[in-house]
């Protein structure tokens, strides 16, 4: 029998001449023919890019893979490429992702906690109730993410940009957010008390129906309307931006986790 490389090669070469044969049969050119092999011989290519048996290691190619529900903490996968892979339940504590490409990855109750990702890329992933306690990922990119429910207690974001992710009821208590880009993103919910801000965090067109911002000092945010802090569920030690007022409605009653 043969091998997955070798059947995935075989089909790989019927598809190319199959590829040279059409434009034979087109009657292209010399040169037509040419290109027609270039890019038959380009998608071999990429199939044989990522090599989901390869043990983990920096810089590999887990593109695509299915790697959920296994033991992966302590790995080092630092610059890896991960793009779209399935890390649903997987253990990726105390992992190194700096600057690895998680794009469009399935991270669903994924545990990330203690891990290190610098400039990590981490956009349009879907990470409900995933784990990221005390993650390391100054710098990284969290645009589009589903993070619905998601634990970033205690982690170390500065700089981190979560454009129109989606953060309802995510917790980022004693994490912190200096420099943090929240704009367009959903807030709803989500526990920003506690956290440690330091300088601005932008917040143009974030939606913050319930967000818990008692004790935050926010006098450097950027973004803020008075809508927004209406929304919002704050308290007499929270620090506004100029120009902004405590609602009456100040502060809100406990809020229900379930």
């Amino acid at each position: 029998m043969r091998s997955w490389r070798g059947q995935n090669a075989g089909s790989s070469a019927r598809s190319c001449f199959a590829a040279i044969g059409e434009a034979a049969a087109a009657g292209l050119s010399g040169l037509a023919l040419v290109v027609a092999i270039l890019l038959a011989s380009g998608a071999h290519d990429r199939v044989q890019a990522a090599d989901c048996g390869d043990v983990a290691r920096p810089g590999l190619n887990w593109s695509e893979c299915s790697k959920t529900n296994i033991m992966l903490q302590g790995s080092d996968l630092h610059g890896a490429n991960l793009a779209g892979v399935h890390f649903d339940s997987t253990d990726l504590s105390n992992a190194n992702l700096t600057l690895a490409n998680l794009e469009k990855a399935t991270l669903v109750r994924t545990w990330l906690k203690n891990a290190r990702a610098e400039a990590a890329n981490f956009s349009r992933i879907e990470a409900y109730r995933s784990d990221f306690t005390n993650i390391l990922a100054t710098g990284a990119r969290f645009v589009s993410a589903e993070l619905q429910r998601a634990e970033f207690g205690g982690a170390q974001l500065a700089n981190a940009d979560f454009q129109k992710a989606e953060l309802g009821r995510a917790d980022f208590e004693k994490a912190v957010l200096t420099g943090v880009n929240f704009s367009l993103a959903n807030l709803s919910r989500a526990t920003l008390s506690g956290a440690t801000i330091k300088g601005p965090v932008a917040f143009d067109g974030a939606f913050m129906f319930l967000t818990r911002i008692e004790g935050l000092d926010l006098s450097a945010a950027t973004g803020l309307t008075q809508q927004q802090i209406s929304l919002a569920c704050g308290d007499k030690s929270t620090v506004l931006p100029a120009g902004l007022k405590m609602p009456e409605g100040w502060p809100c009653p406990p809020d229900d986790k379930d």
